[in-house]
């Protein structure tokens, strides 16, 4: 058996480097880069390999371990997951700022390959630099703490262990039930250790993610129970999207004459104008779907997790609808006694679509469906329409962007209020143009996401919609948008804190406390207030600052033409939201409180969780 020796390091690199996709006929690399911070932990080994090929397998510096991983998701998330990129840090903090984003990327289902330093294997040298010691168990470091938050998880304390290890987190990333992120801990003495490896481990291997087919009797049952219908509705999550199954569901849909309702990671699977489009679900949804769900009889979920904004914390639907659960993962797919359908959504759809034949919905119930969108979207032009406002609200700043943007411009936010007026008031001019953070809620994904979608395709701009609480918590990728060329459109939509948490504590009878800047305790008199265009400009981006929709609208062009990263920061109202689309959301409320207020907010959360399903 020819061998190879090499180190560890040295070994997973070149295994990476061999490792390869087909993305629309063409073969690329499976891991076409890596974001990296060096510390002790990797830099002395790891380093050593990846600058050995820093030409095949580009390693790009980011400013925080968090942010860069961040940063990874938001490429896997662009490119369908049909790529991966690989995080690497230190051990100690550099390793735990990744922890949050090993979270978004398990509850988004989405691969990240995290490559972290660990402790040392002979523990002579222990305590080293940033371990933290459990005096109970020397084993445990605190990479232990990705084991919650990761789909596979490994130490490497031998070096012959990859070999086995790199195959099945490989695997798991790139399985459609078990996708998300693998996380394997770099013990740094081993990571020098050399092997011989056997020269067939790295030999170029091509990759295409499975599309498991269902099972006959599941597609039966789904077509029959479907046939039954008279209000039918499709839920469409973002498991479509990572499918390539857009264009299969948008003629499933006006074949069959079913209206959608687009999740918040299913938003622009549909375009705007597409006759079965009834707008987006839930409680950042629209109006017209909202009507539908609690009308539905029968409901066919798509690719979605039905988390509780897709669901309205589930008091949208009726008690005797009946779900249908097309899903790859079968968790999912049984989700609140769901017929299930287990299989590739594409695969699932041309073999659902084959049973039904010709038949469709009554027409009457596409109509009605219609007539209450075309509803919803009047109710959205008086929102996001151009104003003469001094201060506009967040839908008027969408509207304008939504205005002036390309048919292929990306838009990208994340958690506070910029999601629900986006998922609201965006309207799609072609499918796959909206990126929105919602599965983890996780502040501060905007920049960081916004630079590595730009990387995943820097050919479209993408426009990273934040407010001032987002912008503060992460904001350096900025700069790393600047010193790699990868321009993009920040708008800051600076509404004085953190107005839509506030928004909530309000609403369940609580005064305004430490959300907005001018409530939360500060010594003096004065309130400061951040200049983002001024702070962005430090970081080598353009700066503007817009007063009203008509500034806006002139800096937003300025910011197409320009040649680097633009941020836009503009003031707007902090209690001027878009509501009335019917939903309700859990959130718990105090029980007994000497406030009048709290005690009405109790009785009106008593009375929504008197809506809800029971789980059947």
């Amino acid at each position: 058996m020819s061998t190879i020796r090499l180190t560890m390091a040295q070994a997973i690199v070149r295994w990476l480097v061999a490792q390869r996709t087909i993305i629309d006929g063409r073969e690329l690399p499976l891991f076409p880069g890596v974001f990296a911070i060096f510390g002790h932990g990797n830099v002395t080994c790891l380093s050593e390999a990846l600058e050995a090929v820093k030409d095949e397998l580009p390693t790009w510096r980011g400013q925080n371990e968090q942010s860069m991983a961040l940063a990874a998701i938001a490429f896997a998330k662009a490119k369908k997951r049909r790529q991966i990129m690989v995080a690497t840090s230190s051990i100690g903090p550099g390793a735990t700022n990744m922890v949050t984003a090993a979270g978004v990327a398990h509850t988004n289902r989405l691969p990240v390959l995290l490559l972290s330093g660990d402790y040392y294997v002979s523990r002579f040298p222990d305590p080293v630099l940033q371990q933290v010691e459990h005096f109970g168990d020397p084993t445990i470091s605190v990479n232990d703490a990705f084991k919650a938050v990761t789909r596979y998880w490994d130490r490497i304390t031998r070096p012959e262990q990859i070999i086995q290890s790199l195959p099945q987190a490989l695997a798991t990333m790139l399985d459609p039930a078990d996708c998300g992120p693998a996380f394997l801990g770099l013990c740094q003495d081993v990571q020098g250790e050399a092997f011989d490896y056997p020269a067939r481990f790295f030999a170029p291997t091509v990759h295409e993610i499975p599309r498991p087919r269902p099972d006959r009797r599941q597609v039966a049952a789904a077509a029959e129970l479907l046939r039954t219908a008279k209000n039918p509705l499709i839920i469409a999550g973002g498991g479509v999207r990572y499918s390539g199954a857009e264009e299969t569901l948008a003629a499933f849909a006006e074949r069959h004459r079913i209206p959608v309702g687009e999740t918040i990671a299913g938003r622009t699977i549909l375009v705007h104008e597409h006759p079965m489009n009834a707008g987006p679900i839930g409680i950042q949804g629209s109006s017209s779907a909202n009507e539908l769900a609690a009308e539905a009889d029968v409901v066919l979920a798509i690719g979605t997790r039905l988390q509780d904004f897709t669901t309205g914390s589930w008091t949208l639907f009726a008690d005797d609808a009946r779900f249908i659960g097309i899903n790859a993962a079968r968790f999912d797919a049984v989700k609140h006694m769901s017929l299930p359908v287990v299989g590739d959504a594409l695969e699932c759809l041309s073999e659902l679509g084959e049973a039904l034949r010709d038949w469709h919905a009554p027409d009457d119930w596409a109509r009605r469906a219609q007539a209450l969108y075309a509803e919803w979207n009047r109710f959205i032009d008086q929102r996001s329409g151009p104003t003469n406002a001094e201060v506009p609200t967040y839908a008027h700043v969408v509207g304008a962007v939504n205005r002036l943007c390309d048919p292929r411009d990306l838009a990208l936010t994340a958690a506070g209020g910029m999601p629900g007026e986006l998922c609201m008031n965006w309207r799609a001019k072609t499918p796959g143009t909206f990126d929105c953070e919602f599965g983890y809620s996780c502040m501060g994904y905007e920049i960081a996401g916004g630079w590595g979608a730009k990387l995943a395709d820097p050919t479209r701009d993408v426009l990273v919609m934040v407010g001032d609480g987002s912008y503060l918590m992460m904001n350096s990728d900025i700069y790393s948008s600047v010193l790699t060329g990868m321009k993009l459109i920040v708008v800051v939509c600076d509404n004085g804190g953190f107005a839509v948490i506030d928004r909530l504590q309000r609403a369940k009878g609580i005064p305004s406390f430490n959300n907005q800047l001018e409530d939360c305790r500060r010594t003096g008199t004065e309130l400061p207030r951040v200049d983002f265009a001024r702070h962005a400009e430090a970081m080598g981006a353009i700066g503007i600052r817009a007063r009203g929709i008509g500034e806006l609208e002139e800096a937003f062009r300025r910011a197409k033409a320009a040649d680097r990263t633009t941020v836009i920061h503009i003031e707007v109202q902090a209690r001027d939201w878009t509501e009335g689309n019917g939903s309700w959301w859990e959130c718990g409320t105090p029980e007994v409180s000497p406030r009048e207020t709290v005690r009405a907010a109790r009785e009106a959360h008593l009375a929504g969780k008197r809506r809800q399903r029971r789980g059947v």
